[in-house]
């Protein structure tokens, strides 16, 4: 009876580890950004402290990336990610793309449209703007994805 919860134990610590592990996974994300802008480098940071792997594409043609992923103006910002197949544009908080990835919907991908004082990698002191992360599709409707609340 002993040994058998002995094992037992033992059992439970390596799905437990197991389930560590999987959960610890860095997330892939490629990053297609312009050699100019600086809150790109402070978005990549956040995203790096938030267990992404990161990697870093300079290119002096962003556009070409929005382009090729149906980025419209609209949704536009200073960079592109892409990660498993979803399209990120701009300064999209860490846990939202996580919560994208978890819940998979039908989007062609989220954006947080413009440069918003206060998001990720935009911060300016102890001022944020209200802002709001936005998801899309390939035919351009939009839904609110998640909102953040400004400081003044």
């Amino acid at each position: 009876m002993k040994i058998l919860k002995i094992f037992l134990a033992i059992g439970l610590l390596v799905v437990n580890a197991a389930g560590v592990r999987a959960e610890d996974k860095p997330i892939d994300i490629v990053v297609h950004r312009s050699p100019t802008c600086t809150c790109c480098g402070k978005w990549l940071a956040h995203l790096k402290e938030n267990n992404f792997n990161v990697e870093d594409v300079v290119t002096n043609d962003v556009q070409a990336i929005k382009d090729k992923y149906g980025v419209t103006r609209e949704m536009a910002s200073c960079h592109t990610a892409i990660v498993d197949g979803y399209v990120v544009e701009g300064h999209v908080p860490a846990n939202d793309i996580k919560t994208l990835l978890k819940t998979k919907p039908k989007v062609a991908g989220i954006a947080v449209p413009g440069m918003v004082d206060g998001s990720p990698g935009m911060e300016m002191g102890d001022t944020k703007d209200a802002y709001k992360v936005v998801s899309f599709d390939r035919e351009n409707h939009t839904k609110v994805f998640s909102s953040y609340e400004g400081t003044q």
